[in-house]
């Protein structure tokens, strides 16, 4: 589907982060659109081949976020999509530490340099529902004037928080710049390739004893069209992006086909990291917290001032299925340390039972 139409489109587009899958994929996206005259990506790293190949059409330079000011004055930008963020530590990269160097530090710098701009129009910006945070005293669903319960436990959440503050304080000083910020909910589908696509991957899948949070998602396609409609029509404002309808983590589970582990909530943080030893990906605190509390937002602003309804949850969580059934091989060493959590999970829950009074 394309946008909708709206005049005025973008002659010169700026997307940060196009080392990186969902980066690559919009600024291609946005240089097939005829009404954009040149999509510029911007990372510091040479994305892989089968990401440049996808960039064919697309300008790229290699550039820090903190060097991004020059770029837009000297081309006559008029919109620019921030999309370089990290949403999980990486220890070979720098861990938190670097992490919040990009998040928030970098998202900084790119909006001093917009708000020096003179011809810039329009600013978007990749947001999270993980702004949310997550509590016992969270309502059943979230729309977009919800203030946090509390500070999210995990990285990302903070750096979230911390962004859309900055985004406040542009739009301030820019009122004559279109700012939108989308909240996403987790991206999924059959190309995703993410921490919650992986945790479903798994075999053997943690879960918190006695708990069966709400999770909505949003697939990765429909996650493309937001942002292009973002680009190519006036949408000023925050907007949760998720698709319709919710599914219980052990609904999840089920239809994905995989087994349930339950543990006790303290030792969750202990089974994700050794599910990393086991490659099964990243997991921190806001992972963790989305596994015990569920996150569920409220999408009417979106499909009314978009025109445009994401596929439902349900849906978006079937196109992975179909995709990634039986892709995952597990090893006779991963199958044992499968079987090494199953047990001691039973054994937290017993001992739990032995201390009620």
């Amino acid at each position: 589907m394309t946008p909708g139409g709206t005049p005025g489109a973008p002659g010169v587009v700026v997307v940060t982060g196009v080392g990186r899958y969902l980066g690559a994929h919009v600024a291609a996206r946005l240089a097939a659109d005829p009404r954009i005259d040149r999509v510029i990506g911007v990372d510091p790293a040479t994305p892989n081949p089968e990401l440049a190949d996808l960039l064919s059409g697309v300008e790229r330079v290699r550039l820090d976020l903190d060097s991004l000011g020059g770029l837009l004055a000297d081309l006559d930008v008029d919109a620019v999509v921030h999309l370089a963020l990290v949403t999980a530590p990486d220890p070979q990269q720098g861990g938190r530490a670097a992490m919040k160097e990009q998040n928030v530090i970098g998202t900084m710098q790119l909006l001093a340099a917009c708000q020096r701009a003179p011809r810039l129009r329009k600013l978007v910006v990749r947001s999270s529902t993980a702004a949310y945070g997550v509590s016992f005293r969270d309502p059943a669903v979230f729309t977009e004037e919800t203030e946090p319960r509390e500070v999210p436990r995990g990285g990302f959440g903070r750096d979230i928080l911390d962004i859309e503050g900055y985004v406040r304080g542009f739009r301030r000083r820019r009122a004559d710049v279109t700012a939108t910020v989308l909240r996403f909910a987790p991206f999924i589908g059959s190309t995703a390739d993410t921490t919650l696509t992986r945790y479903f991957a798994q075999p053997v899948v943690p879960t918190v004893f006695g708990r069966d949070p709400r999770l909505q998602f949003v697939h990765f396609d429909d996650a493309l069209e937001v942002l292009h409609r973002s680009v190519a029509e006036e949408h000023a404002g925050t907007y949760n992006v998720a698709g319709p309808g919710v599914l219980s983590l052990s609904q999840a589970i089920r239809r994905s086909g995989r087994v349930a582990l339950p543990v006790l909530e303290p030792g969750l943080a202990g089974v994700a990291a050794i599910a990393r030893s086991m490659g099964f990906g990243r997991y921190g605190l806001d992972q963790v917290d989305l596994f015990v509390h569920g996150r569920v937002v409220d999408t009417t602003r979106l499909e009314r001032e978009y025109g445009f309804t994401p596929r439902s949850t349900a849906a978006a969580f079937d196109d992975f299925i179909r995709a990634h059934h039986g892709g995952v091989v597990v090893t006779r060493d991963q199958l044992a340390t499968a079987e090494q959590l199953v047990l001691e999970g039973i054994r937290q829950v017993r001992a739990a039972v032995r201390e009620r009074p």
